[in-house]
Parts: structure tokens; C-alpha cells; sequence
């Protein structure tokens, strides 16, 4: 489920309507956006099954008109540091001129077929600031099928700090098109910002 918008209060409904721990999420969400407006927002909740246990994440993604904050909740069973279940829930805000990438990649069914403006089957929105950053590394080769030297490694690096898979047939079709709203806002807002920073 995703739910997209521009306001304060919608943005309060959408954490609402997913039903997730709405007064905590909704508290630590407000806290980090303070009192600039909102741009865009997308509010995703996702469900895995771990061996026996069911567990609940909901992602809540705010665009501000200088920054881009991400906020996980997780619930949690009990454990040895804990005898009953709870949540935790962290929000972290980034300046919109560290944003360095922002990937949305669609897979389309029938692509032989494909009519502008159809939806995508479903979409993965990954967004980067360099807060992480994946390695892939593989030892270097030269043409020399005989060569036996050692020419080191070669690999590339890529910033990986928030990957959102969101699916039509999982999370329904308004949950493709507002992940689809929500990146397109975001990708305008760093355009932006890079251009008034580069005059």
C-alpha cells in the first residue's frame, strides 16, 4: 500500500489509513519535517513473513522544498532485551543538493504492446546520497588469454541508501502510480536544486 500527496494533513491521513503504529509514525515523521511545507509524500507499508512471524515495515517519504526525509518503522517480538513486542522508528533528513541519484526502474508487461501511459507491471525507486554505497569488486584481466599476472581488481561503486519495490498485483495499482508521482517530484526537486547550485 502507498499513498501519495502534498499536505501536512493528507500526509497525516495516508499514515493513518495505512494502520501502522499511525501515532508513533506520525509523531516521528512531523518531528523531522518541522514546520516547512510539503511538497510530495509517499507512505508505503510492506509485510514479510520470517519463519513463523509476520512482520510490518512502513516507509514514509517526505520531499520538503529543501530536503528529503525518510522515516522506517519495524516491529519487533519480544526477546531477551525486551519480554513484550515493540517498534522502533527512525527518520533521517537529507539536504536535496546531497542527493546524487534517483533510479526508478518499471517493468512492463507485453512491451511489444506497450501504450504511453499504461502502468507499470511495478517499479523500484532507489535513491541515492551517499550515506551508503555497495562495492563490487572482480580481479582485473587483460586480453592476453595467456597472461597469468596479477593486474589487481576492478569493480565499480554504487549508492544504494534506499531501494522501495512497490507492485501492482502486492500493492495495487494507485500504489504504482502515486511511487511513480512521488519520484518523478523528487527527481524535478534535485534537478532543480542542481542547476540553481551549479549557477
Amino acid at each position: 500500500m502507498a499513498k501519495s500527496g502534498t499536505t501536512t494533513q493528507g500526509l497525516r491521513t495516508a499514515i493513518e489509513r495505512s494502520g501502522y503504529y499511525p501515532a508513533l509514525v506520525a509523531e516521528a515523521v512531523e518531528a523531522a519535517v518541522g514546520g516547512e511545507p510539503i511538497s510530495s509524500y509517499l507512505v508505503h507499508q510492506e509485510t514479510t513473513f520470517d519463519s513463523n512471524e509476520v512482520r510490518r515495515h512502513v516507509t514514509v517519504l517526505v520531499l520538503t522544498g529543501n530536503r528529503f526525509i525518510v522515516s522506517h518503522t519495524d516491529e519487533q517480538a519480544a526477546d531477551a532485551g525486551s519480554p513484550s513486542p515493540y517498534a522502533t522508528t527512525s527518520t533521517e533528513s537529507v539536504k536535496l543538493s546531497s542527493i546524487s541519484s534517483v533510479v526508478l526502474s518499471r517493468v512492463v508487461a507485453n512491451p511489444e504492446s506497450y501504450t504511453p501511459g499504461t502502468l507499470p507491471r511495478e517499479v523500484v525507486l532507489t535513491i541515492g546520497w551517499g550515506a551508503v554505497s555497495r562495492i563490487d569488486l572482480e580481479p582485473a584481466a587483460c586480453g592476453d588469454p595467456n597472461c597469468d599476472s596479477d593486474h589487481g581488481y576492478t569493480g565499480n561503486s554504487t549508492a544504494d541508501d534506499l531501494s522501495l519495490r512497490v507492485s501492482e498485483a502486492g500493492d495495487g495499482p494507485e500504489a504504482v502510480r502515486q511511487t511513480l508521482v512521488f519520484a518523478q517530484a523528487l527527481s524535478e526537486a534535485t534537478a532543480a536544486t542542481s542547476s540553481t547550485s551549479a549557477r
